[in-house]
């Protein structure tokens, strides 16, 4: 290992641990060039992901949804509602709309989350006021649904790289912890407001297509990030379990449950004790997880499971540490 890799890795992996020594172990330094490795891969991976989400969700809007005057449900349903009735870009609108969802996001799910969706609703709206893409058609049905299937498409890549570029989930999940009601009802109360305005201003036809796109956006969304519901319940079995412990309570703010169980393995089935993590996370929540994760035990024996709704300590998310 080069001095200046070496000196990196103290500046940034060692310096975050807030570790106040001043020489490092072999073992310390290699598990520390592992743990940037694997952030830097993450990033990589997180900044493809949302370019394919911003591409695919500019095609839906420009080649398919704002020369038919259709719109979708929650943010990116407002921003093309006010596009179809005044002058103003959408690009514009796509920024000023998710402000306030962004400004919520930086409480409800951390800087870093709410940097990453500034970020890519900033790349959305470059990539809509500088790239031009074809109508593809003015069928009212096809452009309903495959409108929807592109904007859905694009929702869903940025949720897999770790950010939105519709902040209404942000507003939906903080109220669901506020209020105790699931994040879909909230959604669909929202959403009956998109649509009602739509019917009034735009037409009851226009905003049966609309309900059509958002049909076809929210099935596509819930098959990008693998049907995955609000809820994801995590088990985990690792032989680190105190430091996950600490992980997931410090930095994502999550409450777990640990209790105790043997592992079965080898031909006679010799059995250890171990202990077992179980939390519950927003899908939101996921990408950084499994991260962390795969920074403290990468082969660590992790089961998903959707949970349909949760109710008691969990939906208030504790403060996060400084």
């Amino acid at each position: 290992m080069n001095s200046f890799w070496k000196k990196i890795i103290i500046n940034t992996v060692l310096k975050n641990n807030n570790s106040p020594k001043k020489y490092y172990s072999k073992f310390a330094l290699a598990k520390a060039h592992r743990i940037l490795l694997i952030t830097i891969n993450r990033h990589i991976k997180d900044v493809f992901l949302i370019l394919i989400g911003v591409f695919s969700a500019s095609f839906g809007f420009k080649g398919f949804l704002l020369t038919n005057k259709f719109i979708d449900g929650g943010a990116t349903g407002i921003s093309l509602l006010i596009s179809a009735l005044s002058d103003i870009p959408l690009y514009i609108l796509i920024i000023f709309v998710n402000i306030p969802f962004i400004l919520l996001a930086i409480n409800v799910m951390g800087k870093q989350f709410a940097i990453k969706t500034s970020l890519s609703i900033t790349a959305l709206a470059i990539v809509l006021a500088t790239f031009n893409f074809p109508n593809v058609t003015n069928d009212n049905l096809l452009v309903a649904v495959f409108g929807g299937f592109f904007l859905g498409a694009g929702i869903g890549f940025a949720i897999r790289g770790g950010a939105v570029i519709d902040g209404t989930e942000v507003l939906a999940i903080y109220l669901s912890r506020k209020f105790g009601v699931t994040i879909g009802d909230i959604i669909i109360i929202i959403n009956i407001f998109i649509f009602s305005a739509a019917a009034y201003f735009l037409g009851i036809e226009k905003a049966l297509y609309s309900m059509i796109t958002y049909l076809a956006a929210s099935k596509t969304l819930d098959f990008i990030v693998e049907g995955i519901e609000e809820y994801i319940g995590v088990t985990i079995v690792s032989a680190h379990c105190d430091e996950l412990r600490v992980m997931i309570t410090n930095k994502l703010g999550r409450g777990i449950t640990v209790y105790n169980g043997k592992r079965g393995y080898g031909k006679r089935g010799e059995s250890s004790d171990v202990d077992i993590i179980y939390t519950v996370i927003t899908r939101l929540e996921l990408n950084k997880l499994n991260t962390e994760i795969e920074k403290i035990d990468p082969v660590a024996f992790v089961v998903m499971n959707s949970v349909k709704d949760i109710k008691g300590g969990m939906i208030k998310k504790r403060p996060l540490s400084k």
